[in-house]
């Protein structure tokens, strides 16, 4: 979990009361996706989440400060496509897919509603993992079928 005394800030939807927790609804608008080509965009603009401050905070396992304050953010996660063509299909856990890798680019803006911070992405800081990085590879955009719809 990190050190919690070096946390300032945690912006999240927060817990539904029905347990899900930092998920909420995207329109189908802010979604693009071309599986063929890989393409694919996520698009969400002034996005209401809240700043907790720290994960105790939001989790409610620790009194809120000043927090927990409303907060907004803006993200754009862009998947370009242009990379190789790869087909899995895995017998034992019953799962095919066909993807094309390419780079993936993520801007996001977070701020409390109270003006007092503004974070954001730094293009420059970002890479796409390889194989060899110990991940699953690189990002890849596809189709895929398992369970009942595996064959």
């Amino acid at each position: 979990m990190g050190d919690l005394t070096q946390q300032l800030h945690d912006f999240e939807p927060g817990i539904a009361p029905s347990g899900l927790f930092w998920t909420i609804p995207i329109p189908p608008s802010a979604i693009e996706v071309d599986p063929g080509s890989g393409q694919a965009r996520l698009h969400a603009d002034n996005v209401a989440v809240t700043d907790f401050h720290n994960f105790l905070i939001a989790v409610g396992l620790s009194p809120p400060p000043p927090f927990p304050l409303p907060s907004h953010v803006s993200f754009d996660v862009r998947w370009s496509g242009t990379g190789h063509r790869h087909k899995i299909r895995q017998e034992k856990f019953g799962f095919t897919g066909h993807y094309v890798t390419g780079p993936t680019t993520i801007s996001f803006t977070a701020s409390n509603d109270a003006g007092e911070v503004v974070y954001s992405s730094d293009a420059h800081g970002q890479y796409n993992p390889k194989v060899k990085d110990g991940g699953a590879g690189p990002p890849a955009v596809g189709h895929e079928r398992n369970g009942v719809f595996f064959h």
